[in-house]
């Protein structure tokens, strides 16, 4: 561990170590494997992963599967898919909730013995009305004061499936009475005759989230189990079931505030809306703030691990601007991506003094802020394409790019001068005449040319064409929950803008799915999943700039 400022979950850990409590620590990314995960949870992995990673220790993943109703093995491929993409590995300590079943089931045994369990035959509407509320006492269930024997018996029902759904629970027997509406005689486990994706149909009754995650913490000797600030009324009873289980240690609960980021959500459901509704397309579009979505898109793991970081950890909930996140994407990009040359509004310009049917190979680097990334050579022919806003008839002054009677900079090529054009009937440009100025290529400007910039160019004849995908933000308002009417409201309907007939040098189809670059001038871009050789798609990761800090 280096000797930077420590965030007050490492100040712990490292204490802890110091001390002898611990050798090292040992730590759990503990999912249920219902749904896809988000930016949120790549936090949550980050700390986890985190920390056992720097001080030496271990990070369990372990699947909280203990609601076989909305669990599927889909969900537990793409969870380990992300975490791995992610950049971090569990190792040999993969493990599922559903291991534990046994376990589990002897612990509530144990607690019956005690006396601090008992099989409620209340039904579900009047358990919750005897909860009370904040400002009153809870009402002691009829069957609170079974004996051991009956409860021992009347769970042994339950197992067996001789209750339906509903007709009984096993609860721990706490304090109705207590401020801490958790502590008020909680659900240790219910009837679920549901088959489970693990076990089958070995089981109809299923232990509660808090009952198992603890046990399970302490049957793998967790030291610092890290959870987010939600949880921490509920580290009474996490503590309450530790204390009065036969486990074999005491793990320490630490809760700190969750990932919240504006222009998007982070509710399961409203995921499940966006893509059942047909908002999006599936789970892993691009838009969507899922890692599976992220992935597809091209954001870099480096640069969601870095993000994570520059968060940091803290006790209080905020909400983190999402151009934080763009920047950590833009500057990891910006070391890293290759650049390369993709026309997504093209029109044709003919350079009327260079020979037809001639080409020449011209060197362009490859990312200039890498010199070891070198460059590459493309051909320069009397043909080629730039984007059509490169070029105004009627241009303002400061406007550096090609004009009537201009010169510019064709990218790692030759100046050229302008000197005529084509119209159509809407008066739209379909052709620019030029000519190249000789010997201009990596030299100034002669004298009498003025030429201010450089701009990029495809080849005519190399050209490919592909299909090229804008994304952008998916809601038009930083924190969509709060919107009137609903988050749907706000969603944004340039968030997408797809562009047929774009021209792209022909290194670009050659890359294969996920690899990243940057459209000179234009941003970083992806190759799309379904990208091929024949059918090149891009997804635009990023823009160079942030342009939602202009509209703010």
């Amino acid at each position: 561990m280096s000797d930077a400022k420590k965030d007050f979950i490492r100040e712990i850990v490292a204490a802890d170590i110091e001390s002898g409590k611990h050798s090292v620590p040992i730590t759990r990314f503990p999912p249920e494997p219902n749904g896809y995960l988000h930016i949120g949870h790549a936090k949550a992995i980050g700390v986890s992963f985190g920390i056992a990673e720097e001080f030496g220790g271990r990070c369990h993943l372990r699947f909280d599967d203990t609601n076989p109703v909305k669990e599927d093995v889909e969900y537990v491929e793409s969870i380990k898919k992300d975490i791995k993409w992610l950049g971090y590995n569990w190792g040999d300590h993969l493990y599922f909730a559903s291991d534990y079943f046994d376990y589990f089931y002897d612990c509530a045994v144990a607690l019956i013995e005690k006396g601090l369990a008992y099989v409620d035959q209340d039904s579900p509407d009047e358990i919750r009305r005897k909860r009370g509320s904040v400002t009153e006492a809870g009402e002691f269930s009829s069957y609170r004061d079974r004996s051991v024997d009956e409860n021992l018996a009347a769970f042994e029902k339950m197992r067996a499936g001789d209750f339906k759904e509903g007709e009984a629970v096993l609860r721990a027997k706490i304090d109705m009475a207590s401020g801490n509406m958790n502590m008020r005689d909680p659900l240790l486990y219910r009837i679920l005759h549901a088959e489970h994706h693990n076990t089958g149909e070995a089981w109809c009754i299923y232990p509660m989230y808090d009952f198992a995650h603890s046990l399970e913490d302490a049957k793998e000797h967790i030291t610092h189990s890290l959870c987010s600030l939600e949880f921490e009324n509920h580290r009474p009873l996490y503590d309450w079931v530790v204390d009065n289980c036969p486990v074999p240690s005491k793990p320490r609960q630490i809760e700190f505030a969750r990932l919240n980021i504006g222009y998007t959500v982070m509710s399961k459901r409203k995921f499940i809306q966006l893509v059942e509704e047909g908002y999006v397309n599936g789970w892993d579009d691009p838009r969507m703030p899922t890692l599976s979505g992220m992935r597809r898109r091209g954001y870099p793991p480096e640069a969601i691990r870095n993000f994570v970081k520059r968060v940091g950890l803290t006790k209080q909930n905020s909400l983190t601007d999402l151009s934080l996140l763009e920047f950590e994407i833009r500057d990891y990009l910006n070391k890293v991506a290759l650049r390369k040359m993709a026309i997504l509004d093209p029109v044709k310009v003919v350079v009327t003094n260079y020979p037809e049917g001639q080409s020449e190979k011209v060197s362009v680097p490859n990312n200039p802020e890498n010199a070891d990334d070198g460059s590459r050579e493309l051909n320069f022919s009397r043909e080629f394409w730039i984007e059509r806003d490169d070029f105004k008839i009627d241009a303002p002054k400061k406007f550096f790019r090609l004009r009537p009677d201009g010169a510019v900079r064709l990218r790692g090529a030759y100046i050229i001068k302008h000197v005529g054009h084509e119209v159509d009937a809407a008066g739209e440009v379909t052709e620019i005449h030029c000519e190249f100025i000789p010997d201009t290529i990596g030299k100034s400007a002669p004298e009498g040319i003025k030429c201010r910039t450089a701009i990029h160019w495809v080849s005519a004849p190399d050209a490919i064409d592909a299909e090229v995908r804008l994304y952008d933000r998916l809601f038009t308002e930083e924190q969509p929950d709060s919107v009137e009417g609903g988050y749907l409201n706000c969603l944004n309907p340039e968030s997408l803008e797809t562009v047929k007939g774009a021209k792209v040098e022909p290194s670009l189809a050659e890359m294969n799915p996920n690899e990243h670059c940057q459209f000179e001038r234009l941003g970083y871009f992806a190759t799309d999943d379904d990208h091929t050789t024949s059918a090149p798609i891009f997804n635009r990761i990023v823009t160079l700039k942030d342009s939602w800090a202009k509209k703010g």
